[in-house]
């Protein structure tokens, strides 16, 4: 299956969100877009696990968000990075590295 989706597995999305807003701040629907593009669509990100994952976060105080005006002029909720979002990036991404590079190696075992 060339054209087929994955769902996420628990806990990338964060990964996926902050590594998205460490660039610039963004709109939910942006933040969507960005990662779709990236993965040129082979992870789906819906809308109903997108915005609780926002949530979560500025909870923690990974991000912040504020009002704004949109590329098309509609009223939108743009979210930043915190310092403290930065250290979990970073956390998460080495963590993701290491599973990663487990699971390879199983893999690759002959």
């Amino acid at each position: 299956m060339a054209n087929a989706r994955t769902d996420l597995m628990q806990g990338t999305l964060e990964l996926l969100i902050l590594k998205t807003l460490s660039k610039e701040q963004m709109h939910g629907y942006g933040i969507a877009q960005r990662i779709h593009e990236t993965v040129e669509d082979s992870l789906r990100v819906e809308d109903g696990s997108l915005y609780p994952a926002l949530y979560r976060m500025e909870k923690r105080g990974w991000i912040s968000s504020e009002w704004g005006t949109s590329d098309n002029n509609r009223r939108a909720k743009y979210y930043k990075l915190t310092k403290t979002g930065r250290r979990q990036l970073a956390a998460q991404a080495d963590n993701w590295a290491r599973i990663a590079h487990a699971v390879t190696r199983i893999l690759e075992a002959t």
